[in-house]
């Protein structure tokens, strides 16, 4: 897949998990568990221990899938995703070093400010972070001042406040550990996938 086709993938979804588990093996059990119900499009976060082994592996065994990484903020870690198999990097602020490796692999830099999103969706898609503090309203508000621009809300958000974020114009939602915790994974992501739809 190239950049746009990858970035088209991510808007469909609409809904982005966020997986920051304690150890590779529960990101990869979290990761197969949403895969089989349904969801293609992954993340999985630079903080989790072993993060590199989990991506690539799950790179080998869902080809298909759409895997990113996310809490990228150095160069480093950038090529590490990169080689592991990464389609798409997920910064939680402004990451300039990142940027400067991607290449054409989509990049969702993270912003707070109207200023920061501004200049992050102006190169691909934003990454509001943290959209739990302003809540739906502030997306709203953000995207009131520009029309068009392609932004994942992401931290802090629980999956009832999913539809929410969805109807104030999010690209796609970024669902982290409210989704992992839930009882029925499976089941939670096929009621965010009828949300979205």
């Amino acid at each position: 897949m190239d950049r746009v086709e990858i970035e088209r993938a991510i808007g469909a979804a609409r809904v982005l998990p966020v997986l920051r588990t304690p150890d590779a093996a529960g990101a990869v059990k979290a990761a197969e568990t949403l895969l089989d119900a349904g969801l293609d499009v992954i993340e999985l976060t630079a903080t989790t221990p072993g993060w590199v082994d989990a991506l690539a592996g799950l790179r080998r065994s869902h080809p298909a899938a759409v895997l990113g990484a996310g809490t990228v903020t150095t160069a480093e870690d950038a090529r590490r995703a990169l080689d592991a198999g990464a389609d798409f990097l997920v910064s939680p602020y402004p990451a300039e070093a990142v940027r400067a490796v991607t290449g054409e692999v989509p990049f969702l830099e993270g912003g707070f400010t109207p200023a920061e999103v501004a200049a992050a969706a102006g190169r691909g898609i934003a990454k509001l972070f943290p959209a739990h503090v302003g809540g739906p309203a502030y997306l709203r508000s953000v995207l009131a001042v520009l029309p068009g621009a392609r932004i994942v809300p992401t931290g802090g958000i629980a999956l009832r406040d999913v539809p929410a974020y969805l109807e104030a114009g999010a690209y796609a939602v970024g669902v982290g550990s409210d989704l992992v915790k839930a009882p029925d994974p499976a089941k939670a992501v096929r009621e965010l996938i009828e949300v979205a739809e």
